[in-house]
């Protein structure tokens, strides 16, 4: 087994209503199904944007009710706590407003109401650049459930390279990124101070570096060529399933069934932790909605009770083991945790989903909560996606701004 990456979550029952600075992230309740946040263009899955862009939100309430839900969006500092500024400053408009836009599901078995929103929007409009946190409430106001997003501004050039790791013990599993920073129409007085990194890792809000200062500088350039302190576990390719014709068995779905909703039972996975690597092209991580014969995804998808089976013989005793993706915001529920079965031996759990393609993966968590993303092995081929995001917290300034973004891609690996 490899070495566990020390990231800590916090689970939140969905009677929570009230968070502090810390604990910004809230977990939807169990009927709340399929929410994303993505740039609103095609093939988008990442919440970054471009300051003047557009995000779009959607979610599914399978009470299907037809509540009425508000929105709420707060400036955040670079460590993800609620800026202690007022919203005019970041905002113009409401920074609090009802989701007008939704609609009733349609000949499906599960009923559901469909929630979209897009930001900004007539009613709201962003000023500054930064992280930013979206909360959804109920009529109570209190709060469902929590998404973060990042708005950028272009005023330096980020040039990222991904390369394998320095050391020679790591050279067969990590992956390490250099990162070079052009700003030759901004001035920075102290650098070192002023600047700051984050280096997400596909788009997984936990799988992060942070506090990264320059490291050289030369001219109007700084030069971040670090070892240990920008290297990451190279993972392994994410798993996938397509259910988009939910009546028949596909690539990976092994039966459908119907009973008070469909049920689709998943081929067997081995466990991959001890095999060497086999490329298997995915979107990392990453899911979207699709249903054929339909004419609108969005209300007419259906869901079904995904049966995942895993068969692993690695020494397990003291964690757990999780499914793993952004299809539930990387985020570790009782609905996700795998239970050993006695009677087949492998490890099992039901999640509900709606029609789509979806990438997924197995990870193990100790009892502190630490999790080991290379429970299904790690290494430096494996394809990942890496984002740079650039703070700039000028002198007297009250807020992180973001002024720049890169991204690279360990397809094109560097030696």
């Amino acid at each position: 087994m490899f070495k566990k990456i020390n990231i800590v979550f916090v689970i939140f029952i969905s009677s929570i209503s009230s968070f502090s600075q810390e604990e910004i992230d809230i977990i939807e309740p169990s009927y709340i199904k399929s929410v994303s946040l993505h740039a609103h263009k095609v093939n988008a899955f990442t919440p970054i944007i471009r300051f003047g862009e557009t995000l779009q939100f959607s979610f599914d309430d399978l009470e299907g009710d037809e509540k009425e839900y508000t929105y709420k969006v707060e400036h955040c500092t670079y460590d993800w706590k609620i800026s202690d500024i007022a919203s005019t400053i970041y905002s113009t408009g409401f920074t609090t407003d009802r989701i007008r836009n939704y609609e009733n599901s349609f000949n499906t078995y599960q009923d559901y109401t469909h929630y979209r929103l897009l930001i900004p929007n007539q009613n709201i409009r962003l000023k500054v650049s930064g992280n930013y946190l979206l909360s959804v409430l109920d009529e109570d106001e209190e709060v469902v459930f929590t998404r973060r997003f990042i708005v950028y501004l272009s005023e330096v050039e980020v040039g990222v390279s991904i390369h394998k790791a320095r050391k020679i013990a790591d050279i067969d599993t990590k992956q390490n990124i250099e990162i070079l920073i052009n700003h030759p129409e901004l001035l920075i007085n102290n650098p070192s101070e002023e600047i700051k990194l984050a280096i997400y890792k596909n788009n997984d809000w936990n799988n992060v570096k942070t506090n990264i200062k320059p490291q050289f500088y030369r001219g109007t350039q700084l030069i971040y060529k670090y070892g240990e302190e920008t290297t990451f576990w190279g993972g392994n390719e994410f798993l996938f399933f397509d259910s988009k014709d939910i009546r028949r068995a596909t690539n990976n779905i092994r039966r459908v069934i119907l009973n008070d909703l469909y049920e689709t039972r998943l081929y067997v996975d081995e466990s991959r932790a001890n095999k060497p690597y086999t490329r298997n092209p995915d979107i990392n991580g990453n899911f979207f909605i699709r249903s054929i014969n339909v004419e609108n995804t969005k209300i007419e998808a259906d869901y079904t009770k995904v049966h995942f089976v895993l068969e692993s013989y690695e020494n397990t005793v003291g964690e757990d083991l999780y499914i793993y993706g952004a299809f539930n915001n990387w985020q570790l529920t009782d609905e996700n945790k795998l239970t050993y079965n006695e009677a087949t031996k492998f490890y099992e759990t039901d999640i509900l989903l709606k029609q789509g393609f979806y990438n997924y993966t197995y990870v193990s968590v100790s009892e502190n909560l630490e999790i080991d993303t290379t429970f299904e092995g790690s290494h430096f081929q494996t394809e990942n996606e890496y984002q740079v995001l650039v703070y700039y917290h000028k002198f007297g300034s009250r807020y992180d701004e973001v002024i720049g973004f890169g991204s690279g891609s360990s397809v094109n690996l560097q030696n």
